[in-house]
């Protein structure tokens, strides 16, 4: 966590920059020089697939083979630190906004609407004033560090509560054709159910069918793949 004047940044610590933008170039290095002796080895252990590829890559074994190795791996390291990186969740938290950002995407939430923040097992959560779902990010914090994030809200005024989701009571969960859900919301969950298993493409769909829900009137968590529901109305 960053903390400079007028705003928080929570995300990878300088510590964790210099090992993904360290540690991954120099073991791309490592393992680009040594390719011809790995193949090599490969090449004996008569288990392993694709045996005429590393006898191919093992008698490559010159200057330039090395230099291009190293020169791929460092490359493919930085490649790699970049998308580690990208793929953490980076949270930016000022007196008027929380800005959460990941994969390129952000989320801005100002802070006259957020009536309750708090922490949903590893997913930091928004809630307005109507219970509605503002935002629900999963952070990337140690857990020795989960500390410094309720910290952060307190700083800028947010109403942090260290007790979980104040309506964790009210979830229920979904199974199809719900009869106390509208047919709407029933045929949006039942569409949402189908992309937990389709990797990148469904994460997004979970994620812009989870706000066509709140338009309904409803707030949708998932859990080990099943999805809990509650209406976006006080008590």
């Amino acid at each position: 966590m960053q903390a400079t004047t007028g705003k928080t940044v929570i995300g990878h610590s300088l510590a964790d920059k210099v090992l993904l933008y360290g540690a991954l170039p120099l073991a791309g290095v490592v393992l680009g020089f040594f390719l011809p002796r790995i193949a090599d080895w490969l090449a004996g252990l008569r288990w392993v697939p694709r045996q005429r590829m590393f006898e191919v890559l093992a008698t490559w074994d010159a200057l330039w083979v090395g230099l291009g190795g190293m020169t791929v791996g460092l490359l493919g390291g930085l490649f790699l630190g970049a998308i580690a990186l990208d793929d953490t969740l980076k949270v930016t938290i000022t007196d008027e906004s929380v800005e959460f950002l990941k994969n390129e995407k952000t989320v801005t939430v100002p802070r006259h609407k957020v009536a309750t923040a708090f922490l949903d097992g590893k997913e930091i959560v928004l809630l307005d004033s109507t219970t509605r779902e503002l935002a629900r990010e999963k952070h990337d914090q140690l857990k020795s560090e989960v500390h410094k994030i309720p910290q952060a809200f307190r700083r800028h005024g947010y109403p942090w509560t260290d007790n979980g989701d104040p309506h964790e009571d009210r979830f229920r969960r979904w199974v199809e054709d719900e009869p106390e859900l509208p047919p709407g919301a029933n045929a949006v969950l039942k569409a949402r159910a189908k992309g937990f298993d389709d990797g990148d493409k469904g994460k997004a769909d979970l994620r812009e069918l989870r706000d066509e829900v709140a338009k309904l009137g409803y707030t949708v968590k998932d859990k080990d793949k099943k999805q809990y529901w509650r209406p976006n109305t006080p008590r």
